[in-house]
């Protein structure tokens, strides 16, 4: 008998505990909707909350892990090194990663998770980790042409900014090349050469490919514009090679304002100037 009864109190208590997992996990639920309510009512701070509580209730419960780390993301304001508004970017960024570590999160899911992160990453100005992470989106989905277009945008920035403090410091104007003839300038076209040459190549590569797997990603096709330029400005051992780079330039500032053309024309509703008719 009593033997009998210790198997009851068992299978009670199992049931009893059954019987909280699933109330807790429709609680996370409840939770969840009330977060998504406020967020989508631009109710950042109440939508924080009621993920927050979902994940507590419920951490296997990767959607709201993701909504909790999109609404931290759009708390963080770029540019702000406010100690909390960093620690805002920091959060989602911590949300985004406890994704990408969740063996059943889908693909999607782990994408976008490692996009959002390189997204603030980009914005606090962490270039190499940004890179990192869109890298990691790409690996995971190679057909998305977004990652490789953002590391060759993140290569540029990287590029073009300490190039142009060489050039103001050599009192350049904007549109001077650097001069092999120059005994300065030539020493600071060959150290940028050094230093920007990965980026540049690197870059270049990225915004093909983007453009490989979107033939009319016009943004792609103007950051490779401004790419061949910076490949251009360095190459001072070879003039005729920066002749080439600069016809290559040239031609993708045509083929963006083709592309824009034709998706411009596509668009509904789209018409040409039309004169008034005379009454």
């Amino acid at each position: 008998m009593n033997k009998h009864i210790r198997v009851l109190t068992l299978v009670a208590a199992a049931l009893a505990l059954v019987s909280s997992v699933g109330c807790s996990k429709l609680r996370a639920r409840d939770q969840l909707n009330k977060g998504v309510t406020a967020y989508k009512n631009a109710k950042y701070e109440e939508a924080i909350d009621h993920f927050q509580q979902s994940v507590a209730l419920d951490p296997s419960l990767i959607n709201a892990k993701m909504y909790l780390a999109t609404a931290f993301a759009q708390q963080y304001i770029p540019g702000v090194e406010d100690k909390d508004n960093m620690k805002m970017a920091d959060q989602a960024i911590e949300q985004y990663k406890k994704v990408l570590d969740m063996p059943a999160a889908a693909r999607d899911q782990k994408v976008n998770s490692a996009k959002g992160i390189a997204y603030l990453y980009l914005n606090m100005k962490k270039f190499d980790d940004a890179k990192k992470y869109y890298r990691m989106a790409a690996d995971m989905d190679p057909n998305d042409p977004e990652p490789y277009y953002s590391v060759g945008v993140i290569d540029w920035t990287a590029c073009y900014q300490p190039r142009m403090e060489e050039r103001a410091k050599l009192g350049l104007k904007p549109d001077e090349n650097l001069n092999p003839k120059n005994k300065d300038q030539k020493k600071v076209c060959a150290e940028l050469k050094v230093k920007n040459g990965p980026a540049i190549t690197e870059g270049i590569d990225s915004l093909n490919k983007a453009i490989q797997l979107r033939p009319d990603y016009d943004d792609a096709m103007a950051y490779l514009n401004l790419m061949y330029r910076e490949k251009a400005d360095v190459e001072c051992d070879d003039l005729a090679l920066r002749q080439e780079d600069l016809k290559t330039a040239d031609h993708w500032v045509d083929q963006t304002l083709i592309t824009k053309k034709a998706k411009a024309e596509k668009q509904p509703g789209t018409q040409g100037i039309t004169m008034d008719q005379p009454k």
